[in-house]
């Protein structure tokens, strides 16, 4: 079993969208559910699971978000221990938008990979096509600003769990 102490090494991922889904789900973390939040409108789907990764806090307010390598989609609401390999820097319309990706711990398939250059070049593009154009028909602009390496990833989950660590405040003693 992974512990919290491997942080940012090995993360908690809590999957919203699985692969192959059209459904944009987010977790509404006020009421402890997952929500439809829509249906996306360009003729794309998801080809990697979606989520965020436990105990951070991104600077749009939600929770640093994951794109999870998985050779069998999961599920909503799925805990899913996984390393950092990289992650896509991206712009949106709330500003600064930075995704890590990950491999799963538990998929055999993914045992290989511990950094960007290891993964499929066309996997890569096939994820960034997505983002480039699943807001078209939505009047939202994306820009994507590219891939990143593995150690920006990792500067980027210490940042967003001590803004984390700091929203929760100290533990009761």
């Amino acid at each position: 079993m992974h512990s919290r102490s491997a942080f940012p090494d090995v993360v908690e991922i809590v999957v919203e969208i699985p692969r192959g889904s059209r459904n944009k789900y987010e977790f509404d973390e006020a009421a402890g559910v997952f929500r439809l939040d829509r249906v996306l409108s360009s003729a794309v789907f998801y080809n990697f699971d979606y989520g965020f990764i436990e105990g951070t806090r991104a600077g749009d307010g939600d929770h640093t978000d994951a794109l999870l390598i998985i050779d069998e989609p999961t599920f909503t609401g799925c805990h899913v221990w996984a390393r950092p390999v990289g992650g896509l820097e991206m712009r949106d319309e709330k500003g600064f938008d930075f995704k890590v990706l990950c491999v799963a711990l538990g998929d055999a398939h993914q045992a290989h990979i511990e950094a960007l250059d290891q993964m499929r070049p066309h996997r890569l593009v096939e994820i960034e096509q997505f983002f480039a154009t699943y807001k078209a028909l939505e009047d939202k602009t994306v820009d994507i600003l590219g891939w990143r390496h593995r150690e920006r990833a990792l500067d980027v989950l210490r940042t967003d769990r001590a803004a984390w660590r700091h929203e929760q405040g100290p533990p009761p003693a």
